[in-house]
């Protein structure tokens, strides 16, 4: 379906739009003179932009497609992710924004070095590149492949267009400009879902209709209690696994902590971590209900032999320009909708790259950088990162089979990231030789088991996949939302596995507590082993004291035990 002039002029608008907003911040306010005013918004911005910012940045385009593709193929157990959302945020917001807020952090891996030692903080920072640079070039360059397969809109005009407004943005704008266009692109979204829901309701009947047909079908699927960890899907898997991945986003990822450290005062922070928690139900709840009606749509108009052929991705691009094609401008609106979800993504991605790069791997080495050159040279790193992101894009086009390799490497690498992190703040015991332990044991069982449940599902594959169809892996979904509403679309388990295949079909939902827990183990192993630190040398506003508050009815001195001697400063004392 070709597009019209009216699409063609939304999807301008939302270019422009989304460019002006970083040129006005560029030219007004302190014009982004200070490296403080350009990598945290001069700590100024309050809670409700925070929170739409965040839920923007890892609501990628991957999960606009692959949420409904999910919820179409194996009905709306997904939706039961909505259970995680409350602890996944409720922790962040007392827990890891206290610690990192009153420590006055601009880098997350600051924490690191205050707590371990430099080692470890260039580990961290240099793991999350790693994580970063490979995932920003694939969730540019997917979302535009499966877009073309379906409309034939202009491949590789649509990723240099959007990567050149999402680095002009950010690299003029700020992180400021990246909030208030985030903020923006996430309406966007919200509009382009809400269309289809509304236009493929009515084509339907109504919303009851949709239920219906639905639930005749067995897609509204009931609560799975089975407790086996590796069932893809269960009330467990995705209420309680659900939790670490969330926490390996909203606690200790840069992109987000770094927008809970723009804030003006700790107490907006936090509220921005609570005011996500209703608009990640709402944006769940669209993606799903997407999912039903295309479900109920296709029972009245059945596919066509193209269609029928189409991945599960691309599906959701053909019920969108099947429900929409007669209102001219609805199709755009989508489109804007989609690749909203990757500017989202990757201008954050632009800017928490640069403020880990100068802040871990340049200020430390040069703290004699004058101002104005540190804010040149933060600009210049966004700019360089923003144009990395497209040579990525191109390199995800030549990498065929392992692009599903590169898309999975994102999910693989939260877990143990979060684990080092926790490793550091509740067991004042672990040293900086079991921090680095620890994050190589985490790191290693995570590709092992990630690239072993890739390779395993090649195999089993009856012929290879098509490359557009890049949502058809479990670890394709720890990608957005990393995302934790990506899950995209998999084929089940094969029953009576054994050994080694049992092992790999661990369902995604659990690597990140599986990895953090190993980097936990093993770090506290080496630690104890190489001589545990003595609580005399922590610093005690890095340690947030969970055992002891866990267990507060033992007497004192177990508790005193828990705390290795740490002595946590008070509250006022912690926020000075």
């Amino acid at each position: 379906m070709a597009f019209t002039v009216a699409d063609y002029t939304v999807f301008v608008l939302l270019l422009v739009l989304s460019s002006a907003i970083g040129l006005f911040y560029a030219l007004s306010g302190g014009r982004q003179r200070t490296v403080q005013e350009f990598l945290l918004a001069n700590r100024s911005m309050s809670f409700l932009p925070v929170a739409l910012s965040l839920l923007a940045t890892f609501q990628s385009a991957v999960a606009i497609l692959g949420v409904p593709a999910e919820i179409y193929r194996f009905g709306t157990e997904y939706w039961l992710l909505g259970c995680c959302y409350f602890l996944g945020l409720l922790i962040p917001a007392h827990v890891f924004i206290p610690v990192f807020y009153r420590l006055h952090l601009t880098s997350t891996y600051e924490y690191l070095e205050l707590r371990f030692n430099k080692a470890v903080r260039v580990c961290g920072t240099v793991t999350f590149i790693f994580q970063m640079v490979i995932y920003m070039g694939v969730v540019l360059y997917a979302p535009a492949l499966a877009l073309n397969a379906v409309t034939q809109f202009d491949l590789w005009g649509a990723v240099l267009t959007m990567g050149l407004v999402c680095t002009l943005y950010t690299t003029l704008g700020g992180l400021k400009a990246v909030i208030w266009t985030d903020v923006f692109q996430t309406l966007v979204m919200f509009a382009g879902q809400l269309a289809v829901i509304v236009v493929g309701t009515v084509k339907v009947g109504s919303m009851g209709r949709v239920w219906q047909l639905a639930a005749d079908q067995g897609k509204i699927s009931g609560i799975d209690l089975n407790p086996d960890p590796f069932e893809r899907h269960t009330f467990w898997t995705l209420s309680v696994g659900g939790v670490f991945m969330m926490l390996s986003l909203y606690g200790v990822n840069q992109a987000q902590v770094q927008r809970y450290l723009s804030s003006r005062t700790e107490q907006e922070a936090v509220l921005s971590c609570y005011a996500v928690f209703p608009c990640q139900q709402v944006v769940l709840c669209l993606s799903c209900l997407t999912g039903l009606v295309m479900f109920a749509y296709y029972q009245e108009h059945p596919l066509t032999a193209a269609q029928s052929q189409a991945s599960s991705d691309q599906l959701v691009l053909y019920f969108v320009m099947d429900v929409l094609k007669d209102l001219p401008g609805l199709p755009g609106l989508f489109v804007a909708c989609l690749f909203s979800g990757s500017l989202s993504t990757i201008s954050s991605a632009f800017n928490s790259l640069a403020t880990v790069t100068m802040e871990d791997l340049i200020h430390p080495y040069f703290p004699g950088l004058r101002e104005s050159r540190a804010t040149l040279l933060s600009k210049l790193l966004a700019l360089s990162y923003g144009l990395l992101c497209l040579g990525m894009a191109y390199l995800s086009s030549m990498m065929g089979p392992m692009l599903q390799a590169a898309i999975s490497i994102f999910g693989m690498v939260g877990g143990p990231l979060l684990g080092l992190f926790c490793l550091g703040m509740f067991f004042p015991c672990a040293n900086p030789t079991g921090a680095i332990a620890g994050l190589a044991a985490g790191l290693a069982m995570a590709f092992w088991i990630g690239i072993g449940s890739l390779v395993s599902n090649l195999r089993a594959a009856p012929s290879a996949l098509p490359l557009s169809n890049i949502t058809d892996f479990p670890q394709a979904s720890s990608l957005s939302t990393a995302i934790a509403t990506t899950l995209l679309t998999s084929t089940p388990a094969p029953k009576r596995l054994s050994g080694l295949q049992k092992f790999y079909n661990l369902s995604y939902m659990w690597y990140s507590a599986h990895n953090s827990t190993t980097v936990i183990l093993v770090g506290l192993l080496v630690s104890l082993l190489t001589g545990p630190t003595k609580g005399a040398t922590v610093n005690p506003r890095t340690i947030y004291p969970v055992l002891p508050r866990l267990l507060c009815c033992l007497p004192q001195r177990y508790r005193e035990r828990l705390s290795c001697g740490v002595v946590c400063s008070a509250e006022g004392d912690q926020s000075r």
